[in-house]
């Protein structure tokens, strides 16, 4: 049989401890403090200095942008504008050469219509030359845009490409309509080099 005075010092023991514990007042255990409520982070609020800075860098974005729009507008106006030039330049940089030759033009028709059977047959070969030239005065019209402008008697008159030289109330005829041709008229391209010269009704009937 155990000896019950091997137990004596255990319950001195406990008794200290619960006598100690009456004294301090924490018989029972501590409460674990309630966890504090949550409080949302707020994010730092930015500076007045980098939202005015910020503002700056997209103020000059913004106009870097236009002086570049600006830049490529204004080098594809000169891409065009050179363009144009260079056509101008090709279609009618000969037109005072162009405009000097029509008198010889001129010259050589009248000569043309001078010729008679007689004339070709006496003077073959000059008649032949003059024909032959005359073919290729018009090969080099046509091959550099000259377009003949050749009204006839009885056409509407067109101020644009026609230039009155007179007028005459001829019978038969309406007001503005083309009674005689005295010179004809000459394109380049789509420009007028000179008018025809004509003689146009004036007769009110």
């Amino acid at each position: 049989m155990a000896d019950p005075k091997k137990k004596e010092p255990i319950e001195d023991i406990e008794a200290a401890i619960e006598e100690i514990m009456a004294d301090q007042g924490k018989t029972d255990l501590p409460e674990e403090p309630e966890a504090a409520a949550e409080e949302p982070s707020l994010a730092p609020e930015p500076d007045a200095s980098e939202v005015n800075e910020v503002e700056a860098l997209r103020i000059e974005r913004d106009q870097l942008k236009d002086k570049f729009m600006r830049a490529l507008a204004d080098a594809e106006n000169s891409r065009k504008r050179s363009e144009r030039d260079r056509r101008e330049a090709e279609n009618y940089g000969g037109s005072k050469l162009a405009r000097d030759m029509l008198p010889v033009y001129d010259n050589m028709k009248r000569a043309m219509e001078a010729i008679d059977d007689q004339l070709r047959e006496q003077a073959s070969g000059l008649t032949e030359g003059l024909e032959l030239t005359m073919r290729e005065l018009l090969n080099i019209f046509s091959k550099h845009g000259i377009r003949i402008l050749a009204p006839e008697v009885g056409d509407k008159f067109d101020p644009i490409e026609h230039e009155a030289m007179f007028e005459a109330p001829v019978p038969g005829t309406k007001k503005g309509e083309i009674i005689q041709v005295m010179a004809e008229g000459f394109m380049l391209h789509d420009r007028l080099l000179r008018a025809a010269q004509v003689g146009v009704s004036s007769n009110p009937g």
